[in-house]
């Protein structure tokens, strides 16, 4: 990998993948890497990872308009997963993409868990680093959430491709769910090699005047700012449980800056994903990690890997606040 001019205080190990920062982009905010990465101003010195778009069997067509919405502090979408297929992504997509330039992540969705399967061994047999098992979506009307939200489904779907592959696994958690961090356990029981945390969450936006949803699909996944209070507890939820078997976590959810950033580090999350903030800031990276410099400076680190779970919580307090 071309680390020219690198910090090397910024690189992250994460699941046996050497990332040139902890920063992460997250799936369906770059397209499948390359409408990115010929964004003027691009530098592979910036970015970990790029996870791709969500990927299925066959190809989708995605929810009906309007798919997009903003909120305040945040953005609803119901793209529905339109993609070509996993089949076009291998054959097409894959041979354009630059390995030598940054890692690729696979986002690998379904209906059914034998979906699951045959699109992980599509990738497996690819050149791609690492596979995501997107078991959370809540913008599609079947898997995704039904998968995410139910422990003993998540863990099923992630020992059917932990079967099939032996490439990095990383699962992606809902926080549309009671208990995330018995999911997380369940997990990584049923073999998943890290975790991010976490996929949007469930929204929905009136149209108060036509007294209609402003979203196609009715509902939509929030990301955005608006959610970061609640993705920084998740993570640090899942931490918990993760650390003692050394499984790492892509902590997202509204990064905007480094100081967002910094929390998720601090909270647990080894790498930090960013999403919505590229559509109004496709360059932002660069100030993150200028700002994630920054901070070991000022507090005499050596490396950003010294943050990563470093909170020290207060004594009993009451969750009511």
């Amino acid at each position: 990998m071309n680390e020219s001019g690198g910090d090397q205080r910024l690189t992250v190990d994460f699941c046996g993948m050497h990332f040139a920062t902890p920063l992460v982009l997250l799936s369906g905010c770059v397209g499948f890497g390359e409408e990115y990465t010929r964004v003027a101003g691009y530098s592979n010195r910036e970015v970990g990872a790029i996870c791709l778009k969500g990927t299925t069997l066959e190809p989708r067509l995605g929810n009906p308009a309007h798919r997009v919405y903003e909120t305040p502090a945040g953005m609803l979408n119901a793209i529905g997963l339109q993609n070509p297929g996993a089949h076009k992504v291998a054959d097409s997509i894959l041979p354009e993409l630059d390995f030598s330039e940054t890692r690729y992540i696979a986002n690998v969705s379904g209906s059914t868990v034998e979906e699951y399967i045959e699109v992980t061994r599509i990738f497996d047999d690819s050149p791609i680093d690492a596979i995501e098992i997107n078991i959370s979506c809540p913008n599609v009307k079947e898997g995704g959430v039904a998968f995410g939200n139910d422990p003993h489904m998540s863990a099923r779907v992630v020992e059917a491709c932990r079967a099939v592959t032996a490439k990095p696994i990383i699962t992606k958690l809902s926080p549309n769910q009671t208990d995330i961090a018995e999911n997380a356990r369940r997990c990584i029981e049923a073999g998943t090699d890290g975790f991010a945390v976490i996929n949007t969450l469930m929204g929905m936006a009136i149209d108060i005047e036509r007294r209609v949803p402003h979203i196609g699909n009715n509902q939509g996944g929030l990301s955005g700012p608006a959610i970061k209070p609640i993705a920084v507890l998740k993570t640090h939820q899942v931490y918990q449980v993760a650390k003692a078997h050394g499984v790492p976590i892509i902590g997202q959810g509204g990064v905007a800056s480094a100081e967002d950033a910094l929390e998720f580090l601090i909270a647990g999350a080894a790498a930090v994903g960013v999403g919505t903030a590229l559509f109004y800031d496709p360059l932002i990276l660069a100030r993150i990690n200028a700002g994630l410099r920054a901070y070991l400076d000022r507090h005499d680190l050596d490396h950003i890997g010294q943050v990563t779970g470093s909170l020290a919580l207060h004594g009993s307090v009451s969750a009511c606040g």
